[in-house]
């Protein structure tokens, strides 16, 4: 992982290019790109310094790179990032923008602006957040994302299954409650400072990548600060190409990633929908002797039987067709998934033929 001056011709994976983003992005290949992940300045508008009641002054975000002259100037700018944004995602790329309520809602009819389709909206819930020093509006306890494919046909990346286990089980919601960065995950720098005002913790880019790309994708982070992206995606497996003006930050990063580790290949295997798992026909069982025709097969609730035939066929007492047609004819029901329906008899047990459907998924897998 190196720093690269901008305009350079190949695609620069796991590299942090110096420069500005607008001008790096639109010298990379168009249509190279699987995800980009994007926290740009919040132009938060600050008005004099901010203090606590005991008239200690707050670590604000009062950066040059955060200021604009005019909401105009900051709309501008946001189209022309998201313009070289979106030339560099593949046909079936997607963007996930983070902002405040001083810059989100800006960014999101720039985003349908340009093209993009909204997938989510997603809340980050601080879980620990910054509290309201002044005490005249409420706590700003969240941020929001928005996750947008490239266009409204693009087929976007998402992990369903395996964030329904990152959620112990449960369908994974819009609303994230997630630490900000704290304690040994907050970066210093040589005089012992923030390295950076508004670093985001590794567990939101973590849930982000692991849901939306998939090992061996290229991640663009536009406004890289001190690396939380590149530093999951190379645990992650994933690639990543990061861009950033400040030679402050690219610092960090640099020092931060080179110490990361990828994780193994079998780390980086997640749930997969069982869409997505490689097809078996009932028919192959019968071809390679893992059932035998004439062998009877059986309902999971024992009321129902039926033999197997040479063609992966099935017939009972009244009825024959394939193992879905068969068990939904015995439940009387419109549909049936046969591999959860029927099992086989070993050793006087019930054995589920899902087993052996299985069993062939992993000899393909190998």
């Amino acid at each position: 992982m190196k720093t690269m001056t901008k305009g350079a011709a190949a695609l620069p994976l796991n590299t942090i290019v110096a420069g500005d983003c607008i001008e790096a992005m639109n010298a990379l290949p168009a249509e190279s790109v699987d995800l980009i992940f994007a926290d740009p300045p919040y132009n938060l508008q600050l008005r004099g310094d901010l203090h606590r009641p005991d008239n200690s002054k707050v670590d604000a975000v009062d950066d040059e790179w955060d200021q604009f002259a005019s909401f105009k100037a900051y709309d501008d700018f946001t189209r022309a990032w998201l313009k070289a944004a979106r030339r560099l995602l593949k046909p079936d790329g997607a963007i996930w923008v983070i902002g405040s309520y001083h810059n989100i809602f800006r960014v999101g009819a720039a985003l349908q602006d340009q093209g993009f389709w909204i997938l989510n909206d997603v809340v980050w819930r601080k879980s620990n957040p910054m509290p309201n020093f002044r005490g005249k509006r409420f706590t700003n306890a969240h941020e929001t994302m928005i996750w947008a494919g490239k266009s409204e046909n693009s087929k976007y990346t998402f992990n369903y299954e395996a964030l329904k286990a990152l959620n112990e089980g449960i369908q994974m919601r819009s609303d994230w409650v997630l630490p900000i960065c704290t304690g040994h995950e907050r970066l210093k720098d040589d005089a012992g400072d923030k390295a950076h005002p508004t670093q985001k913790p590794e567990s939101l880019l973590h849930r982000i990548l692991v849901g939306s790309t998939n090992p061996g994708d290229v991640i663009l982070d536009p406004f890289f600060g001190t690396g939380t992206t590149g530093a999951v995606a190379k645990m992650l497996g994933r690639d990543f190409i990061g861009i950033e003006r400040e030679a402050a930050y690219r610092k960090v990063a640099e020092k931060r990633i080179s110490m990361v580790r990828k994780f193994d290949n079998e780390a980086l295997q997640t749930t997969t929908s069982k869409r997505a798992e490689p097809r078996v026909p009932f028919g192959q069982l019968v071809e390679r002797g893992m059932l035998r025709p004439g062998e009877n097969l059986y309902s999971m609730n024992g009321r129902h039987k039926a033999k197997v035939r040479a063609d992966g066929t099935l017939i009972g007492s009244d009825v024959k067709g394939s193992i879905h047609q068969v068990g939904a004819a015995y439940e009387k029901a419109p549909s049936c998934n046969g591999w959860t329906y029927w099992c086989y008899k070993k050793d006087g047990k019930n054995v589920p033929i899902d087993i052996l459907r299985q069993q062939i998924r992993a000899e393909m897998a190998n």
